[in-house]
């Protein structure tokens, strides 16, 4: 009795070693419970060492231990469960140094006990298959991708859909997790779980399966999974930067920088606790930093960004087919046929004139219940001669001919394969030559040449034309200056006659000092305006606007003679545009009379 409860105390003891060590931590002072989760749980995994063992090395343990030919629903004892996890362990020390060596039944006994205590809280001794698949795969090391791909495996059809109730087990099973730490208010079990993870979803293939348990944010319910990879990425990353806080002059892990304060850093141990100095406060948004870069890499990435030197991202995982791949049958593998049997049965056809068999007759099913049968009686002939004492050298001659006539039909084979290459480049050569343009075949079409041709020269004429009327609108905008130059001069003249009225001005009725630009005959029809006795030689409306200066506006003149250049210029870029489109269409046209052709 004595040794029984001794033997009691120290299981219990055991049982709550682990969450007295968690404790000890203070995880508790995390203010999110999201960090606070997937602070305990990735406490509990280095403490079991379960982050050394890999998602495929757990695979290869399952199918170790025959699990993957166990339904879910079936259950195991601890005494299994306990020899699952021994094989875990002792497969890991085979990997690992002599120097990184691992306290085999320590890591045992931790483990079994925090999965009893999380998945058999009742004592009833055992679990079901799935909960133990379930939580090994996600308490284990490796990528969250392959995690996510093996659980998907778990719970899809052989069509690759996901089938609802059972990732509504897997739910159930892999959120006793949170509650096994203490966090099962924030991310327990509830009916509306799988509501949250897919709420329209009716057909959810690998690809939705992982976009949607990857996704920033992913579901409420599992928040916490990303966050543990994340943790385990950043452990080792290095900051050198002060903590705006605690004034720590470097930082490990998690680097938070404050959105509205400028230049304001905190540690993950200052955020996670809710620490703020200054005008910083809680409230303000914070970005999450899992990596540190010098200002000059920066700035070197910032230049290449601008400059387009920088590559494109690669998607963050790849699109994987929706059908799942199909295993191999190998129920009807047979051992391969003993060579003498073979050679023998080789040369009896070759002898006997007979058809080497096609593929559907191979095919057929007769056939294959006769070569069954052939099998059968090569493997008991080879089982009875191999007592026996080997063949006499007399036997030798007839294998060397077998083996002789095999080589010439082999190397037979080789000359046939040859041949056939030799075939394909050919064909080849001959395709390539006959998808070349030739002048030939640019000939067969004089209508499209012709037509190209014309609006080629059409297309010159409108560009000469062009050259032209910009010359004559350059010269036109001079005479325009002149002018409005002389009626600048003429307005100033009547502003001193009409000051000096009395006396009368002797240099009255005298034409200007300086020369008027004429516009020549190639710039238009348009007028150039002057006053009669003051601008010898020009006449028309110039006369009358300075004869006449009460009635009409010179200035508005001008302005419209300048809007009809502008409308000129511009009737003329939509001509040779079209004419350019027409170009276009004439050559594809070309091209595909040669295509055609």
């Amino acid at each position: 009795m004595i040794e029984e409860s001794g033997k009691r105390r120290r299981t219990m003891a055991e049982k709550r070693q682990l969450f007295m060590e968690m404790r000890a931590q203070n995880f508790d002072v995390i203010r999110l419970s999201t960090y606070r989760t997937a602070c305990k749980l990735r406490f509990v995994q280095k403490r079991c060492n379960l982050h050394l063992v890999d998602i495929w090395n757990m695979i290869e343990a399952f199918r170790d231990n025959g699990l993957n030919t166990l339904d879910h629903s079936t259950e195991i004892n601890v005494s299994r469960l306990e020899t699952i996890i021994s094989s875990i362990y002792y497969q890991l020390n085979k990997r690992l140094p002599s120097s990184h060596q691992i306290s085999v039944e320590q890591s045992i006994s931790l483990l079994l006990n925090f999965i009893l205590a999380a998945y058999d809280s009742e004592g009833h001794g055992k679990l079901t298959v799935f909960s133990v698949k379930a939580m090994l795969a996600t308490m284990c090391g490796g990528k969250i991708l392959d995690k996510l791909r093996y659980i998907f495996s778990q719970i899809s059809d052989s069509n690759g859909l996901l089938v609802f109730p059972k990732f509504e087990q897997f739910l159930r099973e892999v959120l006793k997790l949170p509650t096994a730490v203490f966090e099962g208010p924030s991310f327990g079990y509830t009916e509306h779980s799988v509501r949250t993870c897919f709420p329209q979803q009716k057909k959810v293939m690998l690809n939705t399966f992982l976009d949607t348990l990857m996704a920033d944010p992913p579901p409420q319910c599992l928040v916490w999974l990303p966050l543990l990879h994340r943790l385990a990425h950043v452990e080792n990353v290095f900051h050198p930067v002060e903590c705006s806080y605690c004034h720590c002059e470097s930082m490990m892990g998690f680097r938070y920088r404050c959105q509205q304060c400028h230049n304001y850093q905190l540690c993950q141990s200052c955020f996670w606790r809710g620490h703020a100095s200054g005008p910083h406060s809680n409230q303000h948004q914070m970005k999450e930093h899992s990596s540190w870069k010098s200002p000059a890499k920066k700035l070197t990435q910032a230049i290449s960004r601008s400059l387009g030197c920088v590559p494109s991202r690669d998607p963050p995982r790849p699109l994987f087919p929706e059908q799942p791949e199909r295993p191999l049958d190998l129920a009807h593998i047979v051992p391969p046929r003993p060579v003498a049997n073979m050679n023998e049965a080789l040369l009896t056809r070759v002898s006997s004139g007979a058809p080497t068999p096609t593929k559907s007759a191979l095919d057929s099913p007769g056939r294959l219940d006769e070569e069954h049968r052939l099998i059968a009686r090569y493997a008991a002939r080879l089982a009875a001669e191999a007592g026996n004492a080997p063949r006499p050298p007399a036997d030798l001659p007839f294998t060397f001919d077998a083996n002789k006539q095999q080589r010439q039909l082999i190397a037979e084979l080789e000359n046939k394969n040859r041949e056939i290459l030799q075939e394909i480049q050919r064909l080849r050569l001959e395709h390539e030559q006959a998808s070349q343009p030739t002048p030939e075949k640019a000939q067969q079409n004089p209508t499209l040449l012709a037509e190209l041709r014309l609006l080629r020269q059409r297309k010159d004429e409108l560009e000469q034309r062009m050259s032209a009327l910009q010359e004559s609108r350059r010269e036109l905008m001079v005479q325009l200056e002149g002018l409005m130059k002389l009626l600048k001069e003429e307005e100033q003249k009547q502003a001193a006659q009409a000051a000096g009225s009395a006396q009368p001005s002797p240099t009255h009725g005298r034409p200007p000092a300086g020369p008027l630009p004429l516009r020549p005959a190639s710039a238009g029809s348009t007028p150039t305006h002057g006053a009669q006795d003051t601008l010898p030689g020009l006449g028309g409306d110039v006369h009358e606007a300075f004869t006449q200066g009460t009635r009409r506006n010179l200035r508005n003149d001008l302005l419209v003679a300048a809007d009809s250049i502008t409308n000129t210029m511009s009737s003329l870029v939509k001509e040779l545009h079209s004419a350019e489109e027409e170009d276009e269409e004439g050559t594809e046209k070309l091209q595909n009379g040669k295509d055609r052709g």
